[in-house]
């Protein structure tokens, strides 16, 4: 992007195999404290970080595709971001908003008002994670319907405390063995067009939805529908156009919170500051993490006044909800954001990627769909010739681009699908290095 400055080279480089040695002696040191059932799909450890590219304690400068998962959309140590939060630190790191309040709550809350879908009187509460502001969500759904039921849809990431584990629906790694889960879920099908058997639309995959709500559940059950207008860990499944906007208006006529979660496809991601932007859905309540504050803890939950103001005192909140140093690097993402227009920059991101990978679709038959909107694109690898997921193929792409010094993701209910979630400040010419990379990777792995 020639309006930035980088701080470390927009280059990748290699002076070691992956992982390197500094590299193994950590992961060493990890196994004699760290708990097993804390995963990493990287095996190098990081030293520094700018822009696209991460540099690991090897001195291997890695080119960034994942963003920590759509977190760092601004880059890892965005200058305007870090120098927000040195200023905030040195003022104060913590008195509890609970206790005694401070005014970056209060304009992350505002800023969360003027950017969210619609121009109805809002509300707002900030937490730590995405999951907890699931949670929360749901329980302002409950408490003001007086209802029990939520529906959840099949390939759903929500998170990984009890309720949003019982809200997920992929089992392993994120739910195997750790029930009993909440009650009072129900899974209902999701658009997925490329397995929908005969072509559905949006519309008439919204009608098949609605009918099993109303057969199983009964509309006047539903206290919330809970979706991701774009999934994430379930593969990055746009749904079909209509399927959004009819299952809306259908929770509207029949008094169910329609919940958002923009955890991962907020702020930019997909081209639009939200992805429900793209069918002008309005979510009576929209959930928000990830690349909200350039990397610092932050959540959030805004939605309609009269639904978040039917909530007692002290029935929202938390110690740490809304920390005032994560509020300041919120405050300044979002002046970053806007002042280097990153909607247009993931549009463009999108155009860019999309047009490289479906020249790639051409030449390999082991694509099944390329999906996705800006800066949020997924591969569908299959079988040649077939629908059938290849899991095996994709992590043998993944280790491929890893051994040539670039970092991408993987995902899907079937664990076959490459994900791209590169930061939005990345270069053209870095980004164009990485998708050659990745071609490459694709390439080798079809013809092995």
């Amino acid at each position: 992007m020639t309006d930035l400055t980088y701080r470390l080279p927009q280059k990748r480089h290699l002076v070691t195999p992956l992982p390197g040695p500094r590299s193994q002696e950590l992961t060493t040191r990890r196994r004699a404290t760290v708990a097993a059932g804390v995963g990493s799909s990287v095996p190098v450890y990081t030293a520094d970080a700018d822009g696209g590219v991460i540099v690991d304690v090897d001195g291997n400068s890695l080119i960034d595709l994942g963003s920590g998962i759509a977190v760092t959309s601004v880059g890892a140590s965005n200058s305007a971001v870090a120098e927000a939060v040195r200023e905030q630190v040195g003022h104060f790191t913590h008195t509890c908003f609970m206790v005694t309040p401070y005014e970056g709550y209060v304009r992350v809350a505002e800023e969360l008002a003027a950017l969210t879908p619609g121009d109805h009187e809002k509300r707002t509460v900030l937490f730590n994670s995405g999951a907890e502001a699931v949670e929360n969500a749901v329980k302002v759904a409950r408490l003001a319907t007086g209802r029990n039921a939520v529906v959840a849809f099949d390939h759903a990431y929500h998170g990984r405390t009890n309720l949003t584990m019982a809200l997920t629906a992929k089992n392993m790694p994120y739910k195997h063995n750790f029930g009993p889960f909440a009650p009072e879920i129900y899974r209902m099908p999701m658009s997925y067009p490329f397995r929908d058997a005969d072509g559905l639309t949006g519309e008439q995959a919204a009608q098949r939805t609605i009918s099993q709500i109303e057969k199983q559940i009964g509309g006047d059950a539903v206290a919330a529908i809970i979706i991701e207008p774009i999934q994430g860990e379930g593969g990055f499944i746009v749904p079909a156009r209509g399927f959004l906007p009819t299952l809306q208006a259908w929770a509207n006529e029949n008094g169910v919170v329609f919940i958002a979660d923009e955890v991962q496809t907020g702020f930019a991601r997909t081209g639009d500051w939200f992805a429900c932007n793209d069918e002008d859905i309005v979510p009576d309540i929209i959930t928000m993490a990830k690349g909200i504050a350039g990397g610092m803890p932050l959540a959030a939950i805004t939605g309609r006044a009269d639904l978040l103001d039917k909530v007692h005192a002290g029935g929202l909140g938390g110690t740490y909800g809304g920390n005032p140093v994560a509020c300041a690097a919120a405050v300044a993402t979002l002046e970053e954001m806007r002042a280097h227009d990153m909607p247009a920059r993931a549009r463009h991101i999108g155009d860019l990627a999309t047009t490289a990978l479906q020249t790639l679709a051409d030449e390999v038959d082991v694509i099944g769909d390329i999906r996705g909107r800006g800066g949020m694109l997924a591969i569908e690898l299959v079988r040649p010739g077939t629908t059938e997921p290849d899991p095996e193929l994709t992590k043998k792409v993944a280790a491929q681009c890893l051994a040539e010094g670039v970092i991408i993701l993987t995902c899907g209910t079937y664990g076959n699908v490459i994900r791209l979630l590169p930061p939005l400040v990345i270069d053209d010419d870095l980004l164009t290095d990485g998708l050659d990379v990745l071609a490459a990777a694709i390439r080798s792995a079809a013809q092995a």
